[in-house]
């Protein structure tokens, strides 16, 4: 079992920047891909961006591409997004996972087996 909890989400003006932090504990982290994905009430979870177990290969939506990045800090089991220039379209409750890598960038939510319990990110016009 994988345990994930996310932090850092809020509310921030159009323009603003936030991080979002995952912890993860229980198994070892280094063997994890990570993802985040957001949702919005009606829509279905997508993916932001994905990372794979050394942070090495990274991978972002179109509509996150130049704005978020993603990273991880292996020694802390720690997962992170850096959110830049934020749109209220981001607004979202955003979720961090984790799946055992298998030289694959996921890009589906069924493809990770954990599941944090998911941030709120309000970005206000």
């Amino acid at each position: 079992q994988v345990q994930l909890v996310e932090s850092g989400g809020g509310l921030v003006q159009a323009g603003g920047s936030l991080r979002l932090s995952c912890a993860a504990s229980g198994r070892t982290f280094s063997n994890y891909a990570m993802g985040w994905f957001r949702q919005v009430p009606g829509k279905e979870r997508e993916l932001v961006a994905a990372i794979n177990w050394s942070g090495g290969i990274t991978h972002y939506s179109d509509s996150v591409k130049g704005r978020f990045t993603i990273s991880r800090d292996n020694a802390k089991n720690t997962a992170y997004l850096q959110m830049n220039s934020l749109k209220p379209e981001d607004t979202a409750v955003y979720y961090c996972a984790a799946r055992k890598y298998d030289g694959v960038i996921a890009t589906m939510g069924p493809s990770y087996d954990y599941w944090g319990q998911g941030t709120q990110v309000t970005v206000s016009s």
